[in-house]
């Protein structure tokens, strides 16, 4: 199928987080790419992903970074298309350092920023596939039945000591 999200990264180390974004899109049916694009190693290649994007038929980029975590960001800066931001938790300042990097964005360039580490992945996966979903009906049910089971789940186990 046509990828219709881009799951990017500013290297390799980045998977363990980003891999939650990818098995939330698996889980809602929607088909994406994963490519390593640094920003400070391979700008080059970060621009032309960035500019032909849109061409390439994706909807949403989800780009995940640590540290100074710019990847986000320069993306935005050269697609109309929405990027989410996935701070990637660093050693030096445990994710914070790259959470500041990617939320402090200038005006006139929108990056949706979620949480650092896991739970932003996921998120991340989580509300592309709402966005997809403004448009494909079937991506959209997806997400409506993936939230009334977590519904369920905690309806059907209200009881934290009843393992």
């Amino acid at each position: 199928m046509q990828p219709l999200v881009g799951l990017i990264m500013g290297s390799k180390s980045d998977w363990p987080t980003m891999e939650h974004a990818a098995e939330m899109l698996d889980k809602l049916g929607v088909p994406y790419e994963t490519k390593v694009v640094s920003a400070h190693r391979t700008p080059d290649l970060l621009f032309d992903y960035a500019k032909t994007a849109s061409d390439r038929g994706l909807k949403v980029i989800i780009a995940g970074a640590g540290g100074a975590a710019h990847l986000p960001g320069m993306v935005a800066s050269q697609t109309s298309l929405p990027v989410l931001g996935v701070p990637v938790q660093s050693k030096a300042l445990n994710g914070l350092d790259s959470l500041l990097s990617i939320v402090q964005m200038p005006g006139g360039i929108a990056v949706g920023t979620l949480a650092i580490g896991k739970a932003g992945a996921t998120n991340a996966g989580l509300l592309a596939a709402q966005i997809i979903g403004t448009f494909k009906d079937d991506v959209r049910g997806a997400v409506d039945e993936f939230r009334a089971n977590q519904t369920q789940t905690i309806l059907d186990n209200p009881d934290p000591s009843d393992q």
